[in-house]
């Protein structure tokens, strides 16, 4: 089935790693608001009910609990909802209260996603967070008492200076309060961000590929050891219904509606994105337009490179069956040397069903994909 993303483009202070579109001046919520009531009206509804609500940032917690519901009733009004629809809300540890997640559980919201990204006070400091690892144990706290029992945390590993220790101990924090989720992820460098620029500078040493090689299979050995299933190359989950279904429909080409500025969709082999302005936004949806930028019709060629792509980072990897109905092509034909070369290195497994990577070889996932994208 379906799912909307619904993007919430404000920040208190704009993490300096972060690449994707927020600003920090929050005078523009209410006109948001009101713009993003009617884009819900607005926008393309495909037949099918959708069974995920993610509301994603930027800071959605931002937006009060009142204007939750609101948002929430007008998504049920417009949209053909499942009954058992996930609905994700990304939270921050600061600002958030029992009683607020509880309104917001309330009115709707059944998933919560936190951005601790560390408990250890100096790598928040490096990676501009305005929360402690104190107030991320808050949080927690707090999300438990509120009545949530489907709680993904967001890490951060690959930091200058990091050790295998450190990191460690930020994993052993986070499974004290047994998250039904957990997304690990390796720190980058986006270009245009303050943490790019910097690095540019040489105002820090970054960490080398082979520690941050190290860093993520550690992280694959430590959670599988406590019961964790490694479903994606960076999110694991206590269980197969755990995981998070939003993020799955992008990995499997599943359709969904982007809703808010910079948001994306993806539709009937076509993918479009909205305006990355919040004061764009506004206008075109007050002057009874969409605020669709530009789209891309995705050709069949392009459609097996992000299967191949998106596969490879699924710990159950290219169903071939799938694969082969979709694309009228015997996989292990086309892929033939590829295919030898890294089974032979033992970087992949491939059988009559599934083709996937090992251990070893999610370490070097880009590369291994690109030489079967480079044989399509």
């Amino acid at each position: 089935m379906p799912g909307i993303y619904v993007h919430v483009p404000f920040c208190r202070r704009k993490c300096p790693y972060c690449d994707f579109y927020s600003i920090e001046n929050s005078d523009w919520l209410p006109a948001y608001l009101n713009a993003l009531s009617e884009e819900i009206r607005l926008a393309a509804k495909p037949v099918s009910p959708y069974d995920t609500i993610y509301f994603g940032g930027g800071t959605p917690s931002l937006i009060d609990a009142d204007q939750m519901a609101r948002l929430l009733e007008n998504i049920f009004t417009h949209f053909d909802i499942s009954e058992n629809a996930e609905i994700t809300l990304e939270a921050n540890p600061c600002g958030v209260s029992a009683d607020l997640l509880k309104r917001y559980r309330a009115a709707g919201i059944n998933r919560l996603n936190i951005g601790v990204q560390s408990f250890n006070d100096e790598s928040l400091r490096f990676l501009g967070r305005i929360h402690s690892g104190a107030q991320s144990l808050e949080a927690l706290r707090q999300a438990r008492d509120a009545g949530y029992d489907n709680i993904g945390l967001d890490l951060i590993y690959g930091l200058p200076g990091q050790t295998i220790e450190r990191w460690r101990k930020d994993l052993s924090d986070a499974l004290d309060f047994s998250p039904a989720h957990l997304s690990c992820y390796l720190l980058t460098y986006p270009p245009g961000t303050l943490l790019a620029e910097a690095l540019h500078q040489k105002r820090f040493t970054p960490l080398s590929e082979e520690i941050c090689g190290e860093l993520f299979l550690q992280t694959h050995d430590f959670l599988l050891d406590n019961c964790y299933t490694h479903y994606e190359i960076s999110n694991f989950a206590q269980s197969e219904e755990k995981r998070s279904r939003h993020n799955q429909k992008y990995w499997q080409h599943v359709p969904y509606i982007g809703l808010g500025p910079a948001a994306h969709s993806y539709l009937n082999h076509r993918r479009y994105w909205n305006v990355s302005s919040v004061k764009q936004y506004v206008a075109a949806i007050q002057s009874g337009q969409l605020p669709i930028e530009e789209g891309e019709e995705l050709t069949e060629v392009q459609e097996m490179m992000e299967a191949v792509y998106l596969g490879l980072r699924c710990a159950e990897g290219i169903c071939l069956d799938s694969f082969e109905t979709r694309f009228g092509v015997d996989f292990e034909a086309k892929f033939r040397e590829v295919l030898a070369r890294y089974q032979a290195e033992g970087f992949l497994m491939a059988n009559d069903d599934h083709c996937a990577l090992t251990r070893q070889g999610l370490l070097y996932a880009d590369s291994i994909a690109a030489a079967f994208i480079a044989s399509i």
